[in-house]
């Protein structure tokens, strides 16, 4: 039970840690569960201590949302950071790969004309030598 540690010292009540510490009127009370926030009627966010003296609700929430929103504008700026690096990324290696592959069509294309060539000559010498043209 909290209400036993009433006007006695913070950490005496923080000791079971379902109670609330209330600096402003010196009570020990149970923690609210259902409510995230003890209620103004209870005990006001600058006075209400829980788990450990030093730190009261409003300095928590402030703390957590300055936390909290440094963590998500990092986040951001992170992940903008990546899709432009990926997005540049592309940008340069699309033109490269578009010619590399337009190089190895053009030495397929020659090496194919070559070989046709060489396949005429080859027909034309042997019509030569057949009716003595050579």
């Amino acid at each position: 039970d909290c209400h036993q540690y009433t006007n006695r010292s913070c950490e005496e009540c923080l000791k079971n840690v379902t109670c609330l510490w209330c600096a402003s009127s010196g009570r020990c009370v149970e923690y609210p569960v259902r409510r995230v926030l003890p209620p103004a009627d209870l005990c006001e966010l600058r006075s209400a201590r829980w788990g450990v003296c030093w730190v009261n609700f409003e300095a928590l929430i402030i703390a957590m949302s300055v936390v909290g929103g440094t963590i998500l504008i990092t986040l951001g700026v992170c992940c903008c950071c990546c899709c432009k690096k990926k997005s540049k990324k592309q940008v340069s290696e699309g033109p490269d790969k578009d010619e590399e592959r337009a190089a190895r069509e053009r030495e397929k294309r020659r090496v194919r004309q070559e070989e046709r060539r060489a396949e005429m000559k080859s027909r034309h010498d042997e019509i030569r030598r057949k009716y003595g043209t050579v």
